[in-house]
């Protein structure tokens, strides 16, 4: 059944004249901000958020804090049905890919590929299925298999040889902390990612990503207000260099200050027992526009977008494709 379907991969760089394609999910950080009168304004800043952020991190050897440039790619990944007929391809999922330029040694790094994550089956799964199974319930629900199939054409991707051949590590997927959870503050420390909070009751977002076969670690950097979440498959403080998690770091921990500066633009840092909240007004507004809720709002038509052109016309082969393929270790 895997010859079914293959997976292909297009990369558009984000800079200040990027510009999302047709084919690009339009509630992205990345999307949302090259809308609109300030795109470019909002790009530039951003950019140079991320530009700052890692040679503030990246402080050794570094006396005039401007050694190093982040470069960024949108890596699209499209799933090809070999039968013919209507909607044959279908625009699975996109991450970024980051390089790390070094203006000292010319040296230009790979860093870590995923970061931003962004998945139209994870709308649907969120925005159109979720909802109608909790419709009439009494009490919120979770269906057993939520995710399953999101999970395992991940992992199959991650197995297959267009992923292997084009990156040489795993990726990690750094996003915010749950607003409806509680973490605690540890005594481990690490000389990049810095203090790590733990909490013991797993988010749905935790769940679904573990579905993904992705483990969580939520780590606060020196200099950061929050603890952010990372989502990786092997071990996350050995696997990558430093420089590596700089850019992780840099980027996805400014794309939350835009997203969410209630959390991650607070005036005061995280607490040793700290719980995120959105309605707090202790905060300061970066000056990049962001629209919080179009996003919201299309991610409902582009969970309908999924069922209407990937769910339906492929119910049943991604159902006899996912009944062979085994679920991860968790």
């Amino acid at each position: 059944m895997a010859n079914d379907f293959a997976f292909s991969i297009t990369s558009t760089r984000f800079d200040e004249d990027y510009t999302p394609s047709s084919n690009s999910r339009a509630t992205t950080n990345f999307a949302n901000l090259a809308r609109g009168e300030r795109r470019q304004e909002n790009l530039r800043n951003a950019l140079t958020m991320i530009d700052r952020r890692f040679n503030d991190l990246a402080r050794w050897d570094n006396a005039a804090g401007d050694r190093y440039t982040v470069e960024l790619d949108i890596v699209t990944v499209e799933l090809q049905f070999s039968a013919d007929g209507e909607d044959q391809q279908f625009p699975l999922l996109e991450v970024l890919d980051v390089h790390i330029v070094d203006h000292l040694t010319g040296r230009r790094h790979q860093g870590i590929v995923g970061n931003n994550f962004s998945s139209y089956l994870r709308d649907f799964d969120f925005s159109i299925l979720l909802p109608s199974v909790n419709d009439d319930a009494a009490a919120f629900t979770v269906p057993d298999d939520f995710g399953a199939l999101h999970g395992k054409l991940f992992q199959h991707f991650l197995d297959s040889a267009v992923y292997q051949e084009r990156f040489p590590m795993t990726p990690v997927i750094c996003i915010s902390v749950s607003t409806s959870k509680t973490y605690q503050r540890t005594d481990n420390h690490h000389p990049i990612l810095g203090v790590e909070y733990r909490q013991d009751d797993p988010s749905l977002t935790d769940d679904y990503f573990g579905r993904m076969g992705l483990t969580v670690r939520y780590f606060m950097p020196t200099g950061s207000v929050a603890p952010l979440a990372f989502y990786f498959r092997g071990d996350l403080l050995n696997d990558y260099s430093n420089l590596q998690l700089v850019g992780t770091i840099s980027t996805m921990e400014t794309f939350q200050k835009i997203y969410r500066p209630e959390v991650y633009n607070a005036n005061s840092a995280a607490a040793s027992t700290y719980r995120p909240s959105l309605t707090q007004q202790d905060y300061s507004r970066t000056e990049i526009a962001y629209d919080r809720d179009e996003r919201s709002r299309l991610a409902l038509t582009q969970g309908r977008f999924t069922e209407e052109h990937f769910v339906k016309p492929h119910k049943e082969a991604l159902e006899q494709w996912a009944a062979t393929y085994p679920e991860p270790i968790r």
